[in-house]
């Protein structure tokens, strides 16, 4: 009796339990998307931190177990992207290096104006001073990598900043006129092809920007239906912003500017990107002949998600074994 008293009180607890937190979820949903970004964040040892930065509250992720003499590396992401994009590869750099990883101005976690320009050249100047606030040390290296339109908003950093950057990676990068592919054309018929609207187009956009199936993430029930609820919302400030990068004046103003790159450079695509082309890597190259080309095979847009163990190797390769300055 006592034994089956003590197993219906232990059911009545865990009903609570589930019964709190289907509470707790439907009064912020997204609970589910930050609890795994944690769960993400912790598991690749790093720590949570914000700073105001260029009208613009910055959250960032950062590991400090590196020698106080190391390299500070500077993540950004690229469109509908986040800090969390880069986890994978930050796991197999911490402890070598300082690694600082935001979320951009205005996306992921950070602050959004209303009516701010976030397009290349803006948000060039506000990494800038993000640097500046947060990465830029005496005595110790700024690599600055950017992933796709990361890349091309690194670049723009790396060619007009360059007492900011040591060295500058660019990684599936947007910025300069590729190949025709499907991406582009529906970019420039003023479409978004990443747009998500049910779970069908979240499909869509996971298998477009995703070669390597074992790679590509499961967002399982009920996160799928929040994720989807979150990219309808930003879907207006998608849209604005890819009209910026991918249709204004500036679109190829990142390959434009590489030109004046000067720096150590790293240049590092996969050839199943369906996205950025991988023709992207050899018109960044003819700009910057200094830089290492690294062309990798079984991966898609994700470059640094699939194939985070080669991607590492490069940045290494770059920061170990790059030319001086």
């Amino acid at each position: 009796m006592r034994w089956r008293n003590a197993s219906i009180a232990a059911a009545l607890v865990a009903a609570a339990l589930l019964l709190g937190g289907a509470v707790w979820v439907a009064r912020d949903p997204e609970v589910v998307l930050r609890a795994e970004f944690t769960r993400l964040r912790l598991g690749a040892g790093l720590q949570q931190a914000s700073v105001d930065v260029a009208g613009h509250r910055w959250v960032y992720a950062v590991s400090d177990e590196a020698p106080v003499d190391a390299p500070v590396l500077v993540m950004v992401h690229g469109f509908t992207g986040s800090k969390e994009n880069w986890y994978p590869l930050a796991e197999r750099l911490r402890g070598r290096y300082r690694l600082v990883i935001p979320d951009l101005a205005g996306w992921g976690a950070s602050s959004r104006q209303r009516g701010a320009d976030y397009g290349y050249l803006a948000q060039s100047e506000r990494v800038a001073a993000f640097i500046r606030a947060v990465a830029r040390q005496p005595g110790r290296q700024t690599v600055l990598l950017g992933h796709s339109m990361g890349g091309g908003i690194a670049a723009l950093v790396a060619a007009r900043h360059p007492a900011l950057v040591d060295r500058v990676g660019l990684l599936d990068a947007a910025g300069v006129r590729f190949a025709d592919n499907r991406f582009g054309q529906e970019v420039l018929a003023g479409r978004n092809p990443f747009a998500v609207r049910d779970v069908a187009t979240m499909q869509r956009y996971l298998d477009t920007v995703f070669f390597d199936a074992a790679a590509k993430p499961w967002i399982p029930w009920p996160a799928d239906g929040i994720y989807v609820a979150r990219r309808t919302r930003e879907a207006a400030f998608e849209q604005a912003v890819l009209d910026r990068i991918g249709r204004s004046e500036e679109r190829f103003l990142p390959g434009e500017e590489a030109a004046h790159i000067r720096q150590p450079a790293l240049l590092l695509w996969c050839r199943q990107d369906a996205v950025i082309d991988p023709s992207a890597l050899d018109l960044y190259a003819a700009r910057m002949p200094q830089a290492t080309k690294v062309l990798l095979d079984g991966c898609g847009h994700m470059s640094l998600m699939e194939q985070p163990a080669a991607v590492a190797d490069a940045v290494v390769a770059l920061i170990e074994r790059g030319q001086p300055r």
